[in-house]
This record gives structure tokens, C-alpha cells and sequence, in this order.
């Protein structure tokens, strides 16, 4: 019962916090970008099933690759791209976490 409270609280609360307090003068556009992040979970509908909650996303979708995982953190060191990519981190992180309660 926990899990799913921490896992989407760390996707939709918390980035209200993070942009509040890292980003205060663009801290709207820092918390959208933060919820667009989710849009990654669309490599979720190549699996079959397409949910399914004991299966760890880290290293299975392509968008959750270790990969792009590298390209995320490589666009949170430009600055025109920071915000997206640290948006971009926090999403995986939060998924790790995930990963690490099953």
C-alpha cells in the first residue's frame, strides 16, 4: 500500500518541492517540466504486459535504458536543457527507488 503512495508522490509532489525550492524565479515551467518527464513512460506500452507492478522499468524500456539514462544526465549539463534533464534523472531515480521496495 505504501509503495504506490511514495512512487507517485516522488512523480508529482516532490518535483512541486524541488522546482520550488532549486528553481524559485521559473519554478512553474521547472514543475511542468518535471511532470513532462513522465512522458518517458510511454516505452511502457512495447512490453507485454504493459503494467506490471513487480517488474522493475530500470534496464527494461527502451526510455529507461542505461542508455538514456547516459543522454539524461549529459542534457542536465548544458544549461538551455538542465531542467529537462535533471526532470529527466529524478524520474528514473524515483523509479529506482521502485525498484529497490519490490
Amino acid at each position: 500500500m505504501i509503495r504506490p503512495i511514495l512512487h507517485y508522490g516522488f512523480h508529482l509532489i516532490l518535483p512541486l518541492l524541488i522546482a520550488i525550492l532549486f528553481f524559485p524565479k521559473q519554478w512553474k515551467r521547472a514543475y511542468i517540466l518535471f511532470i513532462a518527464a513522465m512522458l518517458i513512460d510511454i516505452d511502457h506500452i512495447l512490453a507485454d504486459p504493459i503494467f506490471d507492478p513487480n517488474r522493475c522499468s530500470i534496464g527494461y524500456h527502451p526510455l529507461h535504458s542505461y542508455y538514456a539514462i547516459a543522454v539524461y544526465g549529459v542534457l542536465s549539463f548544458f544549461s538551455k536543457t538542465r531542467i529537462i534533464g535533471l526532470a529527466l534523472i529524478w524520474h528514473i531515480l524515483t523509479d529506482y527507488l521502485d525498484c529497490l521496495m519490490m
